[in-house]
């Protein structure tokens, strides 16, 4: 059965609703979400974990939406998840206003994401949880984490299969084919660029380039210069202080 989670962390401020990037699930998000607080009301979701096509996942995040009396908000897209975010904004979710977080348009290198995916699907079973956990615990030691971040992400590491990792790909097939500009280039509701200096997988300055000329809305980037592909994670409080400012300045 194709199906969404959502979850919701009630706060006195605007709405913001996370749409997780590849990984799909709220498992790199807690140390952001902690950082913003009771300032907004967070609304995250974990994605199906089969092979469903992007208008069905955005169909189902606005279902699961609609069912909490969610009807607007701003949209906090992490790299794959602003591929999600332009096709709610397509089908009439009312965004208040668009954040993307390593995210993107049509993505400049389109087979790029293809390659990735060629990659991930040629890695054996036996490989995938070990590397998630080698890969997290190197994160780990490189962010001086704090403990409570640190063990969350290595219980996100934890419940990696190949499933998880065969959903990835999937996304990854997503990426290569999602053409939004027709939306963005009708978008004028505030859209802001957030990034991370280091980022092998989305070429920001490419991205934002293409923003600047073709979508009405665009109101600038911030590049965070010690953060990387996941500025979420990687820079959460700085991240979530810029979000905040972007969410909460006057119309």
């Amino acid at each position: 059965m194709s199906e969404v989670s959502i979850r919701i962390h009630d706060g006195a401020g605007p709405t913001v609703i996370y749409l997780p990037g590849i990984h799909g699930d709220w498992g790199l998000i807690g140390a952001f979400r902690r950082a913003l607080g009771a300032r907004v009301r967070f609304v995250e979701f974990e994605y199906s974990k089969d092979e469903v096509a992007l208008e069905r996942l955005a169909e189902l995040v606005h279902a699961e939406l609609s069912a909490y009396g969610v009807e607007s908000g701003w949209l906090l897209g992490q790299s794959f998840g602003s591929q999600v975010a332009w096709t709610l904004i397509a089908r009439g979710f009312k965004a208040n206003g668009v954040v993307l977080a390593g995210g993107f348009v049509r993505h400049p290198w389109p087979w790029g994401a293809r390659l990735f995916q060629t990659l991930l699907s040629g890695v054996p079973s036996g490989v995938v949880n070990p590397a998630y956990q080698a890969y997290t615990v190197a994160c780990n030691t490189l962010a001086r984490r704090s403990p409570e971040e640190a063990g969350e992400l290595l219980a996100f590491a934890r419940n990696r299969g190949r499933r998880e990792w065969a959903a990835m790909s999937w996304r990854l097939s997503l990426i290569a084919k999602s053409d939004p500009r027709p939306t963005a280039r009708a978008t004028h509701a505030p859209v802001h660029y957030l990034g991370g200096m280091i980022d092998p997988l989305v070429p920001w300055p490419l991205v934002t380039r293409w923003l600047r000329r073709e979508c009405p809305g665009y109101k600038g980037e911030v590049i965070i210069a010690s953060a990387d592909h996941n500025v979420l994670g990687s820079s959460p409080r700085e991240s979530a202080e810029r979000v905040l400012a972007w969410i909460t300045a006057p119309s």
